[in-house]
């Protein structure tokens, strides 16, 4: 992709997402996701029905009259966007391919964090740490992260969600807001999530396909695993072989639902053909 189509592409996805963080996700991220607590502000002369716990004797002694201590909340935090861009990121039958809407709500989510003034970073991962940007503010950053999004090619096709979450609690010390977005098809990621779960406010968005859910009978078809790039011959004429498929599809789904709500982390999910927004503001809203 060149350099001017790449631009292109950052400045739709940046008009689209912005709007959404502007007019809706704003407000709702900014109820939903707490400061780390209260930090002293001002003192200011007592006034009727303040909290006598919250008088400053100092200065209550210094001017012979009573102060209190003003508090605000803590409000900057810091968001982390951890994107799945394995080799089943390209699947898409509708309107658009898996890592196109990973993409969009990493967007949103990120300039709503902006609008708060908190900082983001973001980690890709395949079956390794392919990309770790730290947490930074401002809208130049957000666009470097819609950048990668975009145009980033991994090294390996495969997933292991739980690598991602080891290199997370090793490089973010403090409490951060996580978003995992992934289609968690992978294996046991149960021990490390729970590890970064105790330290950080994590929520899964799992974006899927409708047609990843069961395969249609059409006889004998070439297929070809997006994450081994293994290619075999189904014969999806076969109820067997189409049962046993989507047995194994929602075992990895209950697996995610259950690891995640075991684990205190939430969880949204969001089909590339279904409105994203409605998932969002829905999510934000029960929290």
């Amino acid at each position: 992709m060149d350099t001017k189509e790449l631009l292109k592409k950052v400045r739709k996805i940046e008009i689209k997402t912005r709007r959404l963080s502007d007019h809706i996700f704003g407000g709702e991220y900014h109820s939903t996701f707490k400061g780390r607590g209260m930090t002293f502000s001002e003192v200011r002369q007592y006034q009727f029905g303040d909290d006598v716990r919250n008088i400053d004797w100092n200065v209550t002694a210094r001017y012979n009259e009573p102060y209190v201590k003003v508090f605000e909340e803590e409000r900057e935090l810091t968001m982390m966007l951890m994107v799945d861009i394995s080799g089943s990121k390209l699947f898409g039958t509708v309107d658009q391919f898996k890592n196109e809407i990973a993409t969009e709500i990493a967007a949103t989510l990120a300039f709503s964090a902006t609008q708060n003034n908190d900082k983001i970073g973001l980690i890709l991962f395949s079956d390794e740490i392919e990309l770790y940007i730290p947490p930074k503010k401002g809208r130049s950053h957000v666009l470097r992260i819609i950048r990668e999004l975009i145009e980033f090619e991994p090294k390996s096709k495969r997933t292991n969600i739980s690598e991602a979450l080891k290199f997370l609690s090793n490089v973010m010390k403090k409490k951060a807001i996580v978003f995992v977005l992934s289609d968690f098809i992978a294996d046991d990621y149960s021990q490390t999530l729970k590890i970064a779960a105790n330290k950080h406010d994590i929520t899964g968005i799992r974006i899927y396909d409708k047609h990843e859910e069961s395969i249609p009978n059409l006889g004998m078809v070439q297929m070809q695993d997006e994450e081994s790039g293994e290619l075999i011959l189904v014969n999806t004429s076969s109820k067997k072989v189409r049962t046993n498929y989507s047995a194994y599809y929602y075992e990895k789904v209950d697996f995610y639902k259950n690891t995640f709500t075991k684990s205190g982390a939430g969880t949204i999910d969001c089909r590339v053909d279904e409105s994203y927004v409605k998932k969002l503001l829905g999510y934000f809203k029960r929290r």
